[in-house]
């Protein structure tokens, strides 16, 4: 029987990790199918408070782990494939052996949704990227490219015009589907053009393997052509990673689980912390808030409900 499991090493994980492994929990930290989370695919985080100069994204995240680790945490290369509550207890299934805790944190984020196109995982943190304000300020003075036509599209091309030159927003559409304030707003703005009926077709880039530039197909003339941008922001929504507790916890339309009191979730003892349940703010720095608040609601719960 473990006292506390968590799903995910994200900075929510690993923020978890931490608490629980200094209140004495000695948490499992299981890793997933992405350890490390989506920092692992940036190169610089220049907003996580503390680090002057900046930070690699892979290196905050060993930097966590080794912290928990210092602590006491236990890390295990699995992910996980089922979830059950049981009468006095929760059982998880860790790839493919059932594990009871008492207490489970799940911190297993979201997948950002991309275009299916070659080299897109090499190219993620190279002028590839799914987070304009993660990665915005990087692109001064220079061309930008946004996919997608939902408010988020239109959130982050608005948002860019702060240091990109030009920001081109393609759409496989006419027209948005953002809320009209949103998309009145983007369009508005001098620096955003619309690209209307339109995908990327290829990422093109230069010697130094960055983007340079991408291929584009007009939908309804089929004409093909050239543009020249050095980052390109995938808006296109992201994915919470939540299929193993499908029909037993609560969760919104987009299958983000739904918090009731914190981290709590509708099930005693089963917590939710960062990205698989925050679909507003997706930082890296409050995915760590969450993930302390999390372990201390184990902690707490721990306390009130187990011998």
């Amino acid at each position: 029987m473990e006292k506390v499991i968590i799903v995910g090493t994200g900075c929510a994980g690993l923020t978890a990790a931490i608490y629980a492994a200094r209140a004495n929990l000695n948490p499992l930290v299981l890793e997933g199918k992405e350890p490390g989370g989506q920092l692992t695919t940036t190169t610089m985080v220049e907003n996580f408070p503390g680090f002057v100069d900046g930070i690699d994204g892979p290196q905050l995240i060993m930097n966590m782990k080794a912290q928990a680790e210092r602590f006491g945490a236990r890390f295990a290369y699995s992910h996980v494939t089922g979830f059950e509550k049981k009468e006095k207890h929760l059982s998880v299934k860790i790839d493919d052996e059932w594990t009871d805790t008492q207490a489970l944190i799940i911190a297993s984020g979201a997948s950002a949704r991309y275009l299916g196109l070659p080299d897109e995982k090499k190219l993620t943190g190279h002028g590839l990227t799914s987070c304009a304000t993660c990665d915005g300020a990087f692109y001064r003075n220079v061309p930008v490219c946004v996919v997608g036509g939902g408010d988020s599209a239109a959130e982050e091309a608005t948002f860019l015009t702060r240091f990109a030159s030009k920001v081109y927003l393609i759409h496989r559409r006419e027209e948005l589907r953002a809320s009209k304030i949103m998309a009145d707003r983007a369009l508005a703005n001098p620096k955003v053009e619309p690209v209307w009926n339109t995908v990327i077709t290829e990422y093109l880039t230069d010697e130094h393997g960055e983007v340079r530039a991408v291929k584009l197909k007009n939908l309804k003339t089929n004409a093909g052509s050239e543009l020249e941008v050095k980052c390109v922001f995938v808006a296109i929504g992201h994915t919470p990673n939540t299929e193993p507790f499908k029909g037993k916890l609560d969760m919104d339309v987009d299958g983000y689980l739904i918090r009731h009191q914190g981290t709590h979730t509708n099930i005693p003892g089963v917590f939710a912390a960062g990205d698989v349940a925050d679909h507003v703010y997706r930082q890296a720095i409050t995915a760590a808030g969450q993930g302390c608040a999390a372990a201390l609601d184990a902690e707490k719960y721990l306390t009130c409900h187990c011998d």
